[in-house]
């Protein structure tokens, strides 16, 4: 009789909390020390503290989707808001509106795109389980 081969069981998800809010900080999501980024958006290639291995990593448009989102949900409401109860001009409005869109999207992005990269090294996912 053959011997029977059995699949390898699959790795259990690392700690995603903790994981998340390390790359909220823009840190490295394994150890929390080592900077995940090593410009505005460009995620290093391994973690210069426990060398964890970052070259996984596929966040592709989903920061920027995300970004898109919350930007659009917080300043939406209080452009209305602003509007009906103080009535600027409208070069007021947009400048201090369009000055605002901005500095919440510049804000945000590298840390939702730490948030995009730590789920994935959490979840296992694109080459971050260790299998080759």
């Amino acid at each position: 009789m053959s011997e029977m081969i059995h699949p390898p069981t699959p790795l259990e998800d690392r700690p995603l909390k903790p994981a998340v809010l390390r790359g909220l900080r823009r840190r490295c999501p394994s150890c929390g020390a080592g900077s995940l980024f090593r410009g505005y958006l460009k995620v290093r290639e391994s973690c210069p503290v426990c060398d964890e291995d970052l070259s996984h990593q596929r966040a592709d448009d989903g920061p920027a989707y995300m970004t898109i989102l919350i930007v659009g949900h917080i300043m939406a409401p209080a452009l209305l808001i602003v509007f009906m109860e103080y009535r600027p001009e409208p070069l007021v409005l947009m400048t201090i509106f369009g000055l605002g869109v901005i500095a919440l999207s510049l804000f945000l992005l590298p840390r939702l795109k730490g948030m995009f990269v730590a789920i994935q090294w959490a979840k296992r996912m694109h080459g971050f389980g260790g299998e080759r």
